[in-house]
């Protein structure tokens, strides 16, 4: 399978935000990744329910939203209420992550599992039967434009070796720092999604350079 593009809404500009999805929508990227930030599981605050609204009603790609929040088992249904496709919660925030995924993909949306850092892939060991994607942390979550973590690529390919032993095909993303010089890598590693900020909105030509992504 080709791997998807999904461009991080969080190094838009955001007085620009109509026109910076419309960029999007005219791209050739596969999803529009939006980070959800709460200031208190990451230090930083990003958009709430209304914008993600209105964002929901201008983009034509399918939302993919990562909660970088505590409790993220409460809005569950409220996302789903928003158009969310994809909804990813943190292994670290969730007390009772079986209970959390199903919930997710009960709501019609697909359900994703995110790993900081310093979270080694076999904490997800006993949910990887029923998850629909891993999404993997590059960088510390909470801030954009920081530098990617070079242990990321070794911390992929053990996950994706878990994954051709497990009977359930689901898809690896990575987030932070991915760039034109270490998505091959990363693709060759075994990641199936690329979630790109800096790299795609502060380019001269963000549609030029999602292509670019899109064709390695």
């Amino acid at each position: 399978m080709s791997h998807l593009v999904a461009p991080s809404l969080l190094s838009a500009d955001f007085l620009n935000l109509e026109r910076e999805i419309n960029m999007v929508n005219h791209s050739q990227a596969d999803w529009i990744h939006l980070d959800i930030m709460d200031g208190v599981f990451v230090p930083n605050l990003t958009i709430g329910f209304p914008v993600l609204e209105r964002i929901r009603d201008i983009s034509r790609k399918p939302m993919d939203v990562h909660l970088m929040i505590v409790d993220p088992g409460r809005y569950i249904d409220r996302f789903a209420a928003t158009g969310a496709s994809i909804l990813t919660v943190h292994y670290e925030a969730c007390t009772h992550l079986n209970r959390t995924i199903h919930h997710i993909k009960s709501t019609g949306m697909k359900a994703g599992v995110a790993l900081n850092p310093h979270s080694p892939v076999s904490l997800l060991e006993e949910v990887l039967s029923i998850v629909d994607m891993v999404l993997i942390m590059s960088v510390n979550p909470g801030f954009g434009a920081q530098k990617f973590i070079p242990s990321t690529y070794q911390k992929i390919r053990k996950l994706s070796e878990m994954r051709d032993k497990s009977p359930n095909p689901f898809q690896i993303e990575v987030d932070g720092g991915v760039n034109l010089q270490n998505a091959p890598k990363l693709i060759e590693a075994g990641v199936d999604v690329l979630v790109a900020g800096n790299t795609v909105f502060f380019s001269d030509s963000p549609e030029k350079t999602i292509r670019k992504l899109k064709n390695l």
